[in-house]
């Protein structure tokens, strides 16, 4: 999880609740299954994965066709294999971060990027998806215990972590700024084009210390000030920018995505302006598929994920989910990650 959503989004929402797995749906033929909730994928066959299923407006639910690749299957660890099931972490608990990982409308079913990847991940490896909601700490003890295959939670690859812990990156780390859709203001990836705005950010989160930062330059600059301002929770937020109080929130890019889809048919619908790393100025954040260190694990996932983007299966999921902004072109096995000096 990167830092910004680690005190943001547990605190507003930050990226299960008591859901609990929806059963098998019927086979769609002797070697194919359907899954929107965790039944097996076929281990020599394909799955249909329905990613978005019961997000309530989080996404456009698609059904994604994903075969199980014999060769990346043969590299997992036998005892994982042999367990039929990739048992997997979402860090959810209690209160849920759509659109990454929530219970879905039908109170049981979870759903979310983070949940459908770990589907679409199984059906690669011919194993049945466990989505196992947890709190954030329990998700971290899981892996440790090896309770928990993998932590598919939005998860940033970070220095410090990856001390403990296996990397297989799936998504860039974003923060983003919003504003209404009638605004004409941009962000541009300039931080000068910040002066005279009054932006909201969650206090003691990697956004504030950027924008921090940027303000005291402009200040500097003798530019005009950028204002920055602080509300409790999300929906104070949105609130904020819809009665004009604020020209832009700069926040996670999927809850920016999210806010742009739940948004989108009100009197006042929101739009993205610009992206910047979470990682900050020097590195591109990653999102990572996370394992405990040496379970060898990191390569299959990373073999499994650079699968669904070569054949197009990863594509479909992040475009059902408005997150193409977000898109890897290739995962990487424990890549550079957030420096220490920045955790």
């Amino acid at each position: 999880m990167p830092i910004h959503r680690t005190r943001a989004w547990r605190a507003a929402s930050a990226l299960a609740l008591t859901g609990t797995l929806i059963g098998a749906l019927a086979a769609c033929s002797t070697t194919a299954a359907s899954t929107s909730g965790g039944d097996a994928a076929a281990s020599n066959g394909t799955t249909r994965v329905t990613v978005g299923a019961f997000a309530n407006g989080a996404a456009t639910e698609t059904t994604i066709t994903v075969p199980a690749v014999a060769k990346i299957r043969a590299e997992l660890p036998a005892s994982v294999r042999k367990s039929g099931e990739l048992v997997i972490g979402v860090g959810d608990l209690p209160a849920g971060f759509p659109p990454l990982a929530f219970t879905g409308s039908d109170q049981k079913t979870q759903t979310g990027t983070e949940p459908d990847l770990g589907r679409l991940i199984s059906a690669v490896f011919g194993l049945k998806p466990v989505i196992k909601p947890a709190t954030w700490d329990n998700l971290f003890v899981g892996i440790d215990t090896g309770a928990t295959n993998v932590g598919l939670s939005n998860i940033t690859d970070t220095e410090q972590r990856k001390e403990k812990y296996d990397f297989a990156s799936y998504r860039d780390d974003n923060l983003a700024f919003s504003v209404l859709k009638s605004s004409s203001w941009k962000f541009a990836g300039d931080y000068e084009n910040l002066a005279g705005q009054t932006v909201a950010v969650g206090a003691g989160t990697n956004q504030e210390k950027l924008l921090l930062t940027w303000q005291s330059k402009l200040k500097a600059q003798g530019k005009k000030p950028l204002t920055i301002k602080y509300y409790p929770t999300d929906s104070a937020t949105w609130l904020a920018l819809d009665s004009g109080k604020i020209d832009a929130n700069f926040g996670p890019n999927p809850g920016a995505a999210y806010q742009n889809t739940q948004s989108a048919k009100s009197a006042n619908p929101t739009k993205t302006v610009g992206t910047f790393s979470g990682a900050g100025e020097s590195l591109q954040g990653l999102i990572a598929a996370t394992t405990k260190k040496g379970d060898g694990l990191d390569k299959p996932l990373a073999d499994a994920i650079d699968y669904l983007i070569d054949n197009g299966q990863y594509t479909k999921w992040l475009k059902a989910y408005n997150l193409s902004n977000e898109a890897v072109a290739k995962s990487e096995i424990n890549p550079p990650g957030l420096p220490l000096s920045n955790s």
